[in-house]
């Protein structure tokens, strides 16, 4: 996982360093008796301060929330002062409510909770806040700020946003352009969001309309059976965006069973498989936007500041930041090297 290295690079890319050398250079000339931000405590590489830091997540039943945990342990594993004390993860709330609750009464010194549902978890992130234990609430966000003290996730209405504006160039000189939509799983607020961000960049291309959307929850077997009614119902469309690679795997079949290749294929969040296909670039997935799990190295980078007292690299503040949205990058033939190591299976 050498693409963990640098956290700074993680949390914040090249825009804060732009920043940086923006600042110096607009300052270089001139001298200043203040303080310089940069006497700031600020978390780094070098072994600090001991800290415990619990992490519990819903079941890894999905090829992205294994790469959660993988991304939280390895990254733990280059820290000398991290210890990691990590749950089984599970589905049912009353049961990952039961793994927190075991984590607060060993009082860790920070807890990392990516709830399987963030209402239903809320109680048990006030109840670490309120024992003193700062709480890194990663993607699934809790009902209440008051539960806790960073957030750090992915930018669904961003996904949808970035998938409909890379359809929409590709298709903007084709007449009565036509595109699908394979969701994910309707009843969770993300998929909505994804959706969102997609129809509203679509409207910036009045020469495209979506024709049909089927939600295929996020299984490889749901993904191949969905996509094979849309394939049935739709002779003939020009794109489709997809939101999830897992389930984009059942759908690159059903798409082969029926032996199509008239459109492009635009996935979600960042699959190894899907880079892979991108880069061999003789099929129909023509690109991929990120969902990194990646968050959860970023989480542990977080929660290490926080149980150290100290602030983020890169930033002024001496405190981490209350909030924290990733972007979600295009991946396409031109750039698909660049992530590679991060792709999860």
């Amino acid at each position: 996982m050498a693409h963990l290295t640098s956290r700074r690079g993680l949390l914040f890319g090249t825009a804060a360093v732009s920043a940086g050398a923006l600042l110096v250079g607009c300052t270089s000339n001139e001298s200043s008796d203040e303080p310089a931000a940069k006497d700031q405590p600020a978390a780094d590489d070098k072994p600090g301060k001991e800290v415990t830091i619990g992490f519990a997540g819903p079941q890894a039943d999905h090829g992205w929330l294994n790469a959660i945990n993988e991304n939280a342990k390895s990254r733990a594993e280059k820290y000398e002062d991290v210890t990691l004390e990590i749950t089984e993860g599970s589905n049912d709330t009353a049961q990952q409510i039961g793994q927190i609750e075991t984590l607060i009464n060993k009082k860790v010194d920070v807890l990392v909770i990516l709830p399987a549902d963030g209402k239903a978890l809320t109680q048990v992130g006030l109840k670490a806040m309120r024992a003193g234990i700062p709480v890194v609430n990663l993607d699934r966000i809790f009902n209440t700020p008051q539960a806790y003290r960073c957030w750090i996730g992915g930018d669904n209405y961003g996904m949808g946003l970035n998938a409909g504006h890379y359809i929409g160039e590709k298709l903007k000189d084709k007449p009565n352009a036509r595109v699908i939509e394979l969701a994910g799983v309707d009843s969770l607020e993300l998929t909505r969001q994804r959706t969102q961000g997609f129809d509203d960049a679509l409207k910036n291309y009045p020469n495209i309309k979506k024709v049909a959307r089927q939600a295929a929850d996020f299984t490889v077997e749901s993904g191949q059976a969905k996509m094979a009614q849309l394939l049935q119902a739709q002779s003939k469309f020009d794109a489709l965006w997809n939101h999830d690679d897992d389930q984009g795997v059942g759908a690159l079949r059903a798409i082969e069973q029926a032996g199509r290749d008239d459109f492009l294929m635009v996935g979600g969040a960042g699959a190894l498989s899907a880079f892979q296909a991108i880069k061999q670039d003789d099929g129909v997935l023509k690109a991929t936007v990120l969902y990194p799990p990646t968050m959860a190295a970023s989480a542990i980078d977080l929660a290490r500041a926080l149980g150290q007292g100290k602030g983020v690299g890169g930033l002024a503040e001496f405190e981490i930041p209350a909030s924290l949205t990733l972007y979600s990058a295009v991946v396409d033939k031109d750039n698909v090297d660049q992530y590679m190591s991060t792709g999860f299976k």
